[in-house]
């Protein structure tokens, strides 16, 4: 039986790295997309079955060189790279918005137009690591919020036009997930405020305050990103793969809410999580 293949972008840790070990040790060639020489030598020490990729999905040079990487027939691509621009909205520059949405949707668009003349010969999947983010937004990670949702539409799309060649689009949204910048939140909230011009810091210092208690408490519930690399292994090799994985309970929670709960309602709720004052006047 022919050994089945992948490429996973942002192999190197979180989401990515879980990922890639499980499917190493199901028998998959993973060729794991890595930025760094330590990061490649980190995967090989783990598995021979995995073979790092120098891979930024930004950099076109990168893209182009995967030709001479892969193989002709491509079972998989998990297009799991991404990266979180955070802060108010009013506060974040063009340049932001721009590497926001290059890291996190243009650069995996350009991999996945660069390998699906190989997954349509093997009649492959592709799975997208979104996140509950893709289907609600909340306070502060605006940006982030709008590159997944955006995510969640071209997967949508891709689904149906990639359909005929039978090729197979998923999406995996996982909620909370153990992963490096939650163990660096606190720091990343202090240096996001610090970096504000003193009139917006004055004017989101409550945000931030209940920011920090809110993060407190909402990665105490945070899942190992095994979890999330159990559903991308199910979305690779089930028969008729769900075009939808949701990941952990918060997950579950919050789309239920966000479904049954009218827009005002729902704005509450956020606010009450950031312990945010009503306002007392229109401006």
């Amino acid at each position: 039986m022919t050994t089945r293949s992948v490429l996973i972008t942002g192999a190197s840790r979180g989401i990515g790295r879980a990922t890639a070990m499980r499917l190493a040790r199901s028998g998959w060639t993973v060729y794991g997309g890595v930025r760094s020489d330590v990061a490649a030598k980190e995967l090989t020490t783990e598995s021979d079955q995995i073979v790092p990729v120098e891979l930024d999905v930004t950099v076109p040079e990168h893209v182009a060189a995967l030709d001479d990487v892969l193989p002709d027939h491509l079972d998989g691509l998990v297009n799991n790279t991404g990266i979180a621009v955070a802060g108010p909205v009013e506060t974040l520059s063009r340049a932001d918005v721009h590497h926001q949405f290059d890291v996190n949707l243009a650069g995996p668009l350009e991999v996945t137009r660069a390998v699906l003349p190989r997954l349509r010969r093997a009649r492959g999947r592709i799975v997208f690591i979104s996140s509950i983010n893709g289907r609600v937004s909340f306070p502060f990670t605006g940006m982030y919020n709008a590159s997944k949702y955006a995510v969640e539409a071209i997967a949508d799309c891709l689904r149906v036009e990639l359909r005929p060649f039978g090729v197979s689009v998923a999406l995996v949204e996982p909620g909370v997930i153990d992963t490096e910048p939650w163990h660096r939140m606190d720091a990343l909230i202090d240096d996001l405020e610090a970096a504000l011009a003193p009139e917006m810091r004055a004017l989101y210092t409550n945000h931030f305050t209940g920011e920090r208690l809110l993060v407190s408490k909402i990665r105490k519930g945070a899942l190992p990103a095994d979890r999330a690399a159990q559903a991308v292994e199910r979305a690779l090799g089930r028969r008729r793969p769900r075009p939808r994985a949701m990941v952990g309970r918060d997950a579950r929670i919050i789309l239920g809410m966000k479904t049954l709960l009218p827009a005002r309602r729902l704005d509450n709720v956020w606010a009450r999580g950031l312990d945010l004052p009503s306002a007392t006047s229109w401006a």
